[in-house]
């Protein structure tokens, strides 16, 4: 038990700390549990406690439109997460030595996430333009037979997203990195290159494992940033062709406001906050409740 003494430590700031502690509890956690309530019920235009279980979870389920956003999901996140890490480390590894320019080259690589997701998704949405974009370019060089048109593709318009997802957030990834291999210490380096170790031995099998904090920071920042992803979509897509680039959020936003179908969106929110509570759960667990054990 703390003593008094101990209670009034810091009492300024404590104060001060009390409206955003006030902010977080009505914001964030009453608005979480008013969503989970409400999913329960068959609102439509205006929030109505007419509670009917779990069926607006089963029509969810069953929706064609929501299955084909979950889909996209799973191969938009896995792609990013992959690409953006291995992307991400391997141009902070090139920064890392020092080489010329290196302010120039990092700028460059991280302006893009000073954009927007609707200004990424317009720049991108022209350069995928099979008319005046990269694939017209290419053609009026002479080669007639060049296509790239994702965006106008059923089959892999989420690519074509991905693309622009992975040009705006890479730069993100390369930052912490970079920062992660700054800290390491100049004597693992020498020591590897007094041991004679390759080069790409010390980064997989010395410098990575001492890195894991960076990584895992650097993951979570990423995967709830998939989670959300909205603007991109609808600045390249809109949803389309027809139905295949919906996405949960993109899902979510359409029921509340244009379906005029509360009680669906909020489910479909509920099962987008399970997501990012299946990402976070395991990350905290991981960072402290392994430090509690250590300690």
């Amino acid at each position: 038990m703390a003593r008094p003494s101990q209670l009034f430590r810091n009492l300024n700031a404590k104060v001060a700390s009390i409206p955003m502690i006030l902010t977080a509890l009505v914001v964030f956690v009453g608005g979480t549990i008013w969503t989970i309530v409400y999913s329960f019920t068959n609102s439509r235009l205006l929030p109505r406690l007419n509670f009917v279980g779990l069926d607006q979870y089963e029509r969810l389920w069953s929706t064609p439109r929501w299955i084909i956003s979950i889909e996209n999901l799973l191969i938009y996140g896995s792609l990013s997460l992959i690409f953006s890490m291995v992307i991400g480390f391997l141009l902070a590894a090139l920064l890392d030595q020092k080489i010329r320019f290196e302010d120039t080259f990092r700028t460059i690589f991280l302006y893009p996430f000073a954009l927007s997701f609707i200004v990424t998704g317009l720049v991108w949405q022209w350069l995928l333009n099979p008319d005046f974009g990269l694939q017209g370019i290419v053609r009026s060089w002479g080669w007639e037979s060049f296509a790239f048109d994702p965006l106008y593709n059923q089959d892999i318009v989420i690519y074509g997203i991905l693309i622009a997802g992975l040009w705006q957030g890479t730069g993100l990834v390369m930052c912490l990195m970079l920062a992660g291999l700054r800290g390491i210490d100049e004597d693992v380096w020498k020591a590897a290159r007094v041991d004679g170790i390759p080069m790409w031995k010390t980064y997989v099998f010395i410098v990575i494992p001492m890195m894991r904090p960076v990584f895992v920071t650097a993951l979570v920042i990423v995967a709830s940033g998939i989670v959300r992803v909205y603007d991109l979509v609808v600045a390249q897509t809109g949803g389309g062709p027809g139905i295949a680039s919906e996405v949960p959020a993109k899902y979510v936003i359409n029921m509340m406001f244009e379906a005029q179908n509360l009680g669906q969106g909020f489910a479909a929110s509920t099962m987008m906050l399970v997501t990012i509570a299946i990402i976070l759960v395991p990350w905290a667990y991981l960072e402290f409740g392994g430090r509690n054990r250590r300690g």
